[in-house]
C-alpha cells in the first residue's frame, strides 16, 4: 500500500463508517467507554453479533451511506470468531477495513499474514502506556510485551498501523518514553485522546482525571517532535484555547471530526450507534441518510434555530439543508446534549465559541473554567476547519 501526505480540501467530509461487533474484550481498561457493559453478565450489547448481520451492516454502509472505509470495533474485534471473513467481505465490496484493536493476539505472525491475505487496510492500535503501567491500566499481566511483539509483526509484513493513546494521569510519567517508542516504531498517525466521560464513563472518578493544563506542554512538545518525524498528530476532545495557536491545527473536537478522513461519518455513525445495530438481534433499523443524531433533542436544547416542526420536517422529509449544516447540528448535539460539554463565563466572549465544544461537563463541575484562555479577536470564527485546514494529513491509497 502507498501512503500519501496531503493538505485537506476545505469542507471535505469524511466517508469512514464505524461498526461495533459486540462488547466482548480480552482486556479491562478502566477508562473504556463501555466498561459497564463489559463488566455486565447479561447486557444485550455484550455478545458478538452473527456474521450475516455484520455483513449486512457493512453493505448498508457501502451502498446506502456511500462510506468507503470502516473502523471495525468490538470490544476487541480480533477475537470475533469470523473476523477474517468479515475483513475480506469489506475489502471485496470496496469498504477499506480498519480494526481498532489492542493488538495483543497479533503477536502471532501467522495471524498477521492471514489479515494481509484477506485485505486489511490498517490497524488502529490502542497503546496508552508501556510495560507494567500498561499492564496495570488494562488489567492483564504481560499485555504490553505481547502488544510490542504484535507491532513488530505488522512492520515485518508492511501493514500500516496507527496509534491511539488515552491521556490518563498514568501516561504523564511515561510521556517521554512513549514519544521515543513512537519514533522507533514509526506509525503513520498518533491520536492523543483525552480521557473523557462518554458512553458509560459519565460518572468518572475525580481522582483519575488529569487537568488539561497538565498536558499542555507535553502535547505541544509531542506535536513538534512527531511532526518532525513526518508522523501525523491529532489531539481529540481537548479545549482549543488551552493550546497555543501553532498547535490548534491538531485539535479535533465534535465540530472538527467530520472533516478528518480518519474519523467517522456522522450520518452512518448515527445509525450504527443505535441499539439494534450493536446487538446480536436479527433486527436492523431502517437507515436514514439525512437524519442528524437525535435531532429533536437539539431543538429542545437550542430553540433559537427557529420553528421546530418546520425544520424537523425539512430534515426528515426533504433533506434540503447542505450536508455541512446537518453535520454542524450533529456536532452540537453530540457535544452539548449527548456528552454534556459546558461553556463558562470566559467562553462567552471568546472568538472560538462557535467552533469549540468547551470543557467536559464533569470536568467543569470539578475544576471550573480557570484554565480557559479565551481568544478575543475583532471577529468571530465560524468555520470549524479554521485551524485544522492548516494541518498535513496522511492517507492510505
Amino acid at each position: 500500500m502507498q501512503v500519501k501526505t496531503y493538505k485537506p480540501k476545505l469542507n471535505f467530509l469524511t466517508r469512514r463508517g464505524v461498526v461495533w461487533l459486540g462488547q466482548t474484550c480480552n482486556l479491562k481498561c478502566y477508562f473504556c467507554y463501555f466498561r459497564k457493559i463489559l463488566d455486565s453478565k447479561n447486557h444485550p450489547e455484550k455478545p458478538f453479533m452473527p456474521l450475516n448481520k455484520a455483513k449486512e451492516i457493512m453493505k448498508i454502509l457501502r451502498y446506502i451511506y456511500k462510506n468507503t472505509s470502516v473502523d471495525i470495533q468490538g470490544g476487541e474485534p480480533t477475537i470475533y470468531p469470523e473476523i477474517l471473513e468479515l475483513v475480506k467481505y469489506c475489502h471485496d465490496i470496496g469498504l477499506k477495513p480498519t480494526l481498532i484493536t489492542n493488538a495483543i493476539v497479533l503477536d502471532d505472525l501467522s495471524l498477521v499474514k492471514d489479515y494481509k491475505k484477506q485485505g486489511i487496510t490498517d490497524f488502529l492500535i490502542s497503546i496508552h502506556a508501556l510495560g507494567d503501567i500498561y499492564d496495570n491500566i488494562v488489567g492483564v499481566k504481560g499485555a504490553s510485551k505481547r502488544q510490542i511483539k504484535a507491532i513488530e509483526n505488522l512492520k515485518k509484513e508492511n501493514i500500516p498501523f496507527r496509534y491511539n493513546l488515552v491521556l490518563t494521569k498514568e501516561l504523564v510519567s511515561q510521556f517521554k518514553d512513549i514519544l521515543y517508542f513512537i519514533k522507533n516504531t514509526e506509525p503513520l498517525v498518533v491520536n492523543f485522546i483525552y480521557y473523557n466521560p462518554f458512553a458509560t464513563q459519565e460518572n468518572r472518578d475525580r481522582s483519575k482525571i488529569p487537568r488539561y493544563s497538565d498536558y499542555k506542554e507535553l502535547l505541544q512538545n509531542a506535536v513538534d517532535f512527531l511532526e518532525n518525524l513526518n508522523i501525523e498528530v491529532n489531539i481529540r476532545y481537548f479545549p482549543i484555547c488551552i493550546l497555543d495557536e501553532k498547535y490548534r491545527k491538531n485539535i479535533y473536537n465534535f465540530h472538527q471530526l467530520p472533516y478528518d478522513h480518519w474519523e467517522w461519518d456522522y450520518l452512518s455513525w448515527s445509525w450504527t450507534t443505535k441499539f439494534n445495530q450493536k446487538t446480536n438481534s436479527p433486527i436492523l433499523d431502517e437507515p436514514k441518510v439525512c437524519l442528524p443524531y437525535e435531532i429533536q433533542k437539539y431543538f429542545e436544547y437550542q430553540p433559537i434555530y427557529g420553528n421546530i416542526d418546520l425544520l424537523t420536517s425539512i430534515i426528515y422529509l426533504a433533506c434540503n439543508f447542505s450536508k455541512d449544516y446537518i453535520y454542524l447540528l450533529n456536532a452540537k448535539l453530540r457535544a452539548f446534549v449527548h456528552t454534556k460539554y459546558k461553556k463558562g463565563i470566559p467562553c462567552e466572549n471568546c472568538s472560538l465559541k462557535y467552533i469549540c465544544d468547551g470543557f467536559h461537563g464533569d470536568y467543569a463541575r470539578y475544576f471550573g473554567f480557570s484554565e480557559a484562555k479565551p481568544l478575543k479577536l475583532n471577529y468571530t470564527i465560524l468555520d470549524p476547519t479554521y485551524y485544522i485546514k492548516n494541518q498535513r494529513k496522511k492517507i492510505i491509497l
